[in-house]
């Protein structure tokens, strides 16, 4: 009798585990609209939570762009340390949200990868910082200096992401000639980067920059994820088209460049600009006709402002991923390359921002073999005119930064399962 009673329970037990319904595991929600607290920290904690193998999911316009995953008792910690808003919610909510992403203009994208990050700069301290440097180290987010002699050693391979910023690779000393050289600083620069040229044994500068454009060329053809603002965006470009065409000033170095020299323009090896022309003289603080800087705007203005394109979200998610912001129109910025003239831009990158009521391209994506590439115009997304030798930005005054946001968007990005742009 006893056996009969276990047997019956033991029945009743298992179908009721077989119909009981399952309780989904409840999830962690960083949310991206204006109600975030710290939106710059929040990208650090995903990125960390990232380094703890854990996946995280990207809601692309889903309250400003917000992350989802697992809750974990680390991470809510973490998070709670480091000023981010975040909320757990249960399975319910989780269908709730999933339903509101399928029947509008929105994604789920799956990161699942922690990017390793390198940043090109100089060993030695230069007088203005680097925004990209300035925000990881705001966010908590790790990543490895690099120079010449390890670009040209092949360490990129070593990285998934990498950063250039105010860069010149094209030899002219970053065209500084006539504000600045008589400076100690200035003069110091042109010293170190002939020793620099010398000790690799390349005849310029402008050749030594060029062959590590070339490599820079090579990663992303690899599949190689790369990023860059203010100078190094046009100079990187016209190094690559004018390979084994010494372009450097008179005034600097006195080899002038060649009368003929853009019968040699390769515009193939450059990454986002084709048919520019150069501007050589040491005396004018342009590299080519590719920027537009429009000094001559007052910050009160708003004549820099520029505004974010929309994408399908289902269709486009690499632009919309690299748009993700809980505003639409952002302040604008300048640095010594500011935006891009769009006659010059090939026909297959996508411009994600332009200025507003104006042609002027601020924000542009596009491949380049296995790789891509987004460059933005501008220095410093918080200072308006960052002046040489000026104090870097505080981000804990800017926790919310739109034009900063667009950066760490870019960081993440390579963490996405890959995606191939349909449009």
């Amino acid at each position: 009798m006893k056996k009969t009673i276990l047997l019956i329970l033991s029945v009743i037990v298992i179908l009721t585990c077989w119909s009981a319904p399952v309780r989904a595991a409840d999830k962690m929600l960083i949310y991206m609209d204006g109600k975030q607290t710290d939106h710059l920290k929040a990208y650090g904690l995903t990125y960390y939570a990232l380094q703890q193998g854990l996946d995280v999911e990207w809601l692309l316009n889903f309250r400003g762009g917000s992350f989802m995953l697992d809750y974990h008792d680390e991470v809510a910690r973490k998070g709670s340390l480091m000023g981010v808003s975040l909320v757990r919610i249960n399975g319910s909510e989780v269908l709730r949200i999933r339903e509101v992403i399928a029947n509008n203009n929105m994604e789920s994208v799956l990161l699942e990868k922690a990017p390793r990050i390198a940043v090109y700069a100089p060993p030695e301290v230069d007088p203005w910082d680097d925004a990209v440097v300035l925000v990881m180290t705001y966010a908590d987010i790790p990543f490895t200096r690099l120079w010449d002699k390890e670009v040209l050693s092949g360490k990129l391979s070593e990285y998934d992401w990498l950063h250039l910023h105010h860069e010149d690779f094209t030899g002219q000393y970053g065209k500084f000639y006539r504000a600045f050289r008589n400076a100690s600083w200035y003069q110091k620069r042109v010293l170190r980067f002939r020793k620099a040229a010398a000790e690799a044994g390349f005849p310029s500068v402008a050749a030594h920059k060029g062959a590590v454009a070339e490599r820079i060329l090579n990663y992303v053809q690899d599949g190689g994820f790369l990023f860059a603002m203010c100078s190094a965006v046009d100079s990187l470009d016209i190094a690559l088209a004018a390979l084994g065409v010494d372009i450097i000033a008179p005034e600097i170095d006195g080899t002038p460049i060649e009368p003929n020299y853009r019968s040699r323009l390769d515009f193939d090896r450059s990454f986002a600009f084709t048919g520019f022309t150069l501007e050589t003289s040491a005396y004018v603080y342009e590299f080519s006709n590719i920027d537009i800087s429009e000094y001559k705007n007052p910050e009160s203005s708003g004549k820099e402002d520029y505004v974010l394109f929309d994408f399908s979200a289902k269709y486009d998610p690499v632009p919309t991923m690299l748009t993700q912001s809980h505003v639409r129109s952002i302040k604008g910025f300048f640095g010594q390359t500011t935006s891009f003239r769009r006659s010059v831009i090939k026909d297959e990158v996508t411009i994600l921002a332009t200025v507003k009521g104006d042609t002027r391209a601020k924000y542009i994506h596009g491949n380049k073999g296995k790789g891509t590439f987004t460059f933005v115009g501008g220095h410093d997304p918080e200072d308006y005119s960052h002046l040489v030798g000026e104090e870097p930005t505080d981000l804990a005054l800017h926790k919310s930064s739109p034009g900063y946001r667009l950066i760490l968007n870019n960081i993440l990005f390579p963490a996405a399962r890959k995606y191939k742009q349909k449009t």
